[in-house]
């Protein structure tokens, strides 16, 4: 994954001052969109699209040392008018491009480079099991993708959920983890964009086929789990487990990410307040 990653970077570095093939970039990363975008996002503490606009703005600042008019690096860099740039590196920079071209001010945002970094600590705990094929069921809704923090549109779909969906999901669910688990799939392919939505469904998993229109279903294939349990204060240490999984356990695992449902559960504790075990199930295969 590592090596993938620096290819996506190089291919950045190459194309900064050019339409970036999307299709290209998915290639050398190897995954799919979303979850190249999350493991980016983890390793770096970026959006891909923070990265590339801090990499064209922090070359525009060198063009215009070096001489080029605002005109011509403006447009260099993909912008559609001269002001939609100044405000951009503006705000990027704290400073107007006249005044790198006037006094020879300048801020620089370097590229990056994915190394593997050992560090001492608590180790992960995680395992790995084969599944067979199952049903996710239960209500779903697109809502808009977030890497971090609470999800307005996931809370109401939870306060959506009727006495009726809840009886049936419970009938239904006949395989573990035996708990009502937060899946999210179909993430729009816009790739360099993480303002768009993805698919988030609330339910339960099962072997049953026969599923009433009052719920949905997304089908599952047979796939080897990476199950990552944790315990601690909700939802911090369930978004940390997250990101420590994308971040440190991936790029050196021997396993990579296949392009279907993953999903978590929390179960609260009824004695110590905002304290939680909880799950993540990301589907693997071996490199």
């Amino acid at each position: 994954m590592l090596h993938e990653l620096n290819q996506v970077i190089d291919y950045i570095e190459d194309h900064l001052t050019n339409n970036l093939s999307l299709e290209v970039i998915s290639e050398y990363a190897g995954v799919s969109d979303y979850h190249f975008r999350k493991i980016f996002f983890y390793l770096s503490g970026l959006t891909l699209s923070e990265y590339i606009k801090n990499r064209k703005l922090s070359e525009a600042n060198k063009d215009l040392l070096q001489g080029e008019t605002v005109t011509d690096v403006a447009f260099k860099y993909g912008y559609q008018s001269i002001d939609g740039f100044t405000r951009a590196f503006k705000k990027w920079s704290g400073f107007l491009p006249s005044d790198v071209i006037k006094t020879g001010i300048s801020k620089s945002f370097p590229k990056l480079s994915f190394t593997i970094t050992v560090k001492g600590g608590i180790p992960m705990e995680f395992r790995i099991e084969d599944k067979p094929a199952f049903n996710i069921v239960g209500v779903s809704k697109r809502v808009p993708m977030q890497f971090e923090g609470v999800n307005n549109e996931i809370v109401k779909l939870a306060q959506s959920i009727t006495d009726e969906q809840k009886e049936e999901m419970h009938s239904l669910q006949n395989i573990e983890p035996c708990e009502i688990v937060n899946a999210s799939y179909e993430a729009d392919a816009n790739f360099l964009k993480e303002e768009g939505e993805l698919t988030h469904l609330i339910g339960v998993l099962t072997t049953k086929n026969q599923v009433s229109d009052k719920l949905d279903k997304v089908p599952v294939d047979a796939y080897t789990w990476a199950i990552f349990p944790n315990e601690g204060p909700f939802p911090t240490t369930l978004q940390e487990t997250m990101a420590k999984t994308y971040s440190e356990w991936l790029p050196s695992s021997g396993y990579e990410v296949i392009n279907a449902p993953a999903f978590s559960f929390t179960k609260m504790n009824e004695h110590k307040k905002d304290y939680a075990y909880s799950e993540v199930w990301i589907p693997v295969r071996k490199k």
